[in-house]
C-alpha cells in the first residue's frame, strides 16, 4: 500500500451550493475506483473552477485488516445542542500558517479560545510542540481526519480517563534513535503516568518522503504501510491510540533551511505526517499522531543557533515524542454508533457551535461546518498559502465572521455564546429594513428606516 497526492481541477462554481456533493463527484469521478480519498483540500479557487489536492490510499486491497469509508460520507445535525459552547479550532497542516504551522505554536491561541467555551476540539498540528504540549485542560486532542467526521456528522467523541497507547517505531540503522523513542516513553510513563507498557519495532519500517507542491504547500509520499497495518491489526483490543515515530526521508539542506528562514519556509515534516494519521485513524477508528525521527546523526547534531521562537521546540528535542503522548493519553474514543450520539457527554455534530479557522482554507471542515450551519470565523492574520475567496461560498446571512486576529475571533465567540449578533456591537450599525406586502402576496414595497428615522424612497419588490 501506499499514499500519494494527487492535484485536480473541478469545474465548480462554489456559490451555487452543494459544494461537498459536487465535489465527492468530481474527485471519486477522477480517480480510479483503486484508490481511497483520505484528505482533500481546495488549495485554489475561483467563481468558475477549484484547484484540489487529494491525498489518496492506494493497493487497499491488498491489506483486508484496512476498512474504507467514504470521507465524504455526511449526516446532517438535525438541531443545534446549546448545553454547551463548544469550539472546533483548525489549523491545516503544511500549509505555512503564519500562526500554527511550525511547532505547536497555535498553543496560546487554543489556550485563549480555551477560555471563551466549554470544550475546544482541536487536531494535534495546533498544540504539538515537540516535547512540550501544553493544551488547555478543557480541549479534545483528536487527530484531523476524525475532527472532520465529527463535523461531518458522522462520528461522535466520548471523554476518557486515560488511553492505554500503542507506541509503534521504525526500525533505525542507528540504535541510538530507537533508545531514545524507548527512553521518552519510559519519561512519560514516570512522570506522566501513561499507560504504555511495549514498543513495537518495524522492520521493515514505513517508507515516508516529502516534497512540496506547486503552490508551496507540504505534502510527500508513504509506503510499506502493511507491516504497520499488521500490527495493529494483531494487537487489537490491546490498546486505545496509537503514537507512531519514524523517519522522513527530507534532503538534508532542508533542516539547515528550515531553521535558517525565520520562518518563513514551510515546515516540510507535517504535510507527509497528517497523510499517515488520516490513514491510520480513518481505517481504524482510533486516535493517533505521528513524530519523526532524525535520519541519522549528522542531521541530529546540525547546529541551529538561537533560531525563530515557533521553531525552537524543534531546535531542542532529540524525539519529537513527548508532545503527542500527552496527546494521546486523553485523547477521546472516537464513536461510530450514531444512536450513541444523544448519549451524555458525546460530542458531535449537533454539539458543536462554532468552527475557528485561518482565512481561505477550504477543506472538509469548513465545508461540513457550511452544511451544517455551523458558524465559522477566518482569522485574516493567520496567513498561509491557500488560495480561496470564502466569501465565494454560499453561507447562510451572519453564518461566516472574517475577522482580522485571535482577539477579534474570541469576542465573536463571546457573542455567539451570549446570543448577541457580532455586528450588534459594530457602529455604524446597518439600517433596519422594511418588507411590505400586498393582500395578494403579488407585489410588495420596502422601506428603510435611516439613521434619523427618515423613510427612504420604497423599492418595490416582487413576492
Amino acid at each position: 500500500m501506499r499514499i500519494r497526492e494527487v492535484e485536480l481541477i473541478v469545474p465548480m462554481k462554489l456559490a451555487d451550493g452543494n459544494v461537498l456533493a459536487k465535489l465527492e463527484s468530481a474527485v471519486l469521478g477522477q480517480l480510479p475506483t483503486s484508490s481511497w480519498p483520505l484528505r482533500v483540500a481546495l488549495t485554489g479557487s475561483d467563481r468558475e473552477k477549484v484547484r484540489a489536492t487529494v491525498s489518496v490510499l492506494e493497493g487497499i486491497e491488498e491489506a483486508s485488516v484496512v476498512s474504507a469509508e467514504s470521507i465524504f460520507r455526511f449526516h446532517r445535525r438535525s438541531m443545534e445542542n446549546v448545553e454547551k459552547f463548544n469550539v472546533a479550532l483548525v489549523v491545516p497542516t503544511g500549509i505555512g500558517a503564519e500562526i500554527g504551522g511550525h511547532a505547536g505554536d497555535a498553543t496560546p491561541v487554543a489556550r485563549l479560545i480555551g477560555e471563551a467555551c466549554d470544550t475546544v476540539i482541536l487536531h494535534p498540528n495546533v498544540v504539538n510542540a515537540s516535547d512540550i504540549n501544553e493544551m488547555p485542560g478543557n480541549a479534545l486532542y483528536v487527530e484531523g481526519s476524525i475532527l472532520a467526521r465529527v463535523l461531518m456528522g458522522t462520528v461522535g467523541l466520548a471523554a476518557v480517563r486515560a488511553n492505554r497507547i500503542l507506541v509503534v517505531v521504525d526500525s533505525h540503522h542507528d540504535r541510538l534513535f530507537i533508545d531514545s523513542t524507548v527512553n521518552a516513553v519510559g519519561a512519560a510513563r514516570a512522570s506522566l503516568g501513561i499507560a504504555c507498557a511495549t514498543v513495537v519495532e518495524l522492520n521493515p519500517g514505513i517508507n515516508m518522503k516529502t516534497y512540496y507542491t506547486e503552490i508551496g504547500s507540504a505534502a510527500g509520499e508513504i509506503g510499506g504501510l502493511e507491516q504497520l497495518c499488521k500490527v495493529l491489526y494483531e494487537y487489537r483490543g490491546k490498546y486505545d491510540a496509537v503514537a507512531i515515530s519514524s523517519v522522513i526521508d527530507v534532503p538534508t539542506e532542508y533542516h539547515q533551511q528550515y531553521f535558517a528562514s525565520g520562518g518563513e519556509m514551510v515546515n516540510p515534516w507535517g504535510g507527509v505526517e497528517a497523510m499517515l494519521t488520516h490513514a491510520i485513524s480513518g481505517s481504524f477508528n482510533i486516535p493517533s499522531a505521528h513524530s519523526p525521527m532524525f535520519e541519522d546523526r549528522e542531521v541530529a547534531n546540525i547546529e541551529t543557533g538561537v533560531v525563530e521562537p515557533r521553531m525552537a521546540a524543534e531546535a531542542i528535542s532529540l524525539t519529537f515524542l513527548q508532545s503527542i503522548l500527552k496527546g494521546m493519553h486523553k485523547s477521546p474514543r472516537v464513536v461510530t454508533d450514531r444512536a450513541q450520539f444523544a448519549s451524555s457527554g458525546i460530542v458531535s455534530a449537533s454539539n458543536v457551535s462554532c468552527l475557528v479557522i485561518p482565512d481561505g482554507c477550504i477543506g472538509l471542515p469548513t465545508l461540513a461546518a457550511l452544511e451544517q450551519g455551523i458558524p465559522v470565523i477566518a482569522v485574516e492574520e493567520n496567513r498561509n498559502v491557500m488560495e480561496n475567496d470564502l466569501t465565494l461560498l454560499p453561507w447562510e446571512a451572519g453564518q461566516l465572521h472574517v475577522v482580522r486576529n485571535y482577539w477579534e475571533a474570541v469576542g465573536v465567540l463571546c457573542a455567539i455564546r451570549g446570543g448577541i449578533a457580532p455586528e450588534a456591537v459594530r457602529r455604524p450599525l446597518a439600517a433596519t429594513t422594511i418588507v411590505g406586502q400586498t393582500a395578494g402576496g403579488s407585489e410588495g414595497g420596502q422601506t428603510t428606516a435611516g439613521r434619523d428615522g427618515i423613510v427612504e424612497k420604497p423599492t418595490y419588490l416582487f413576492c
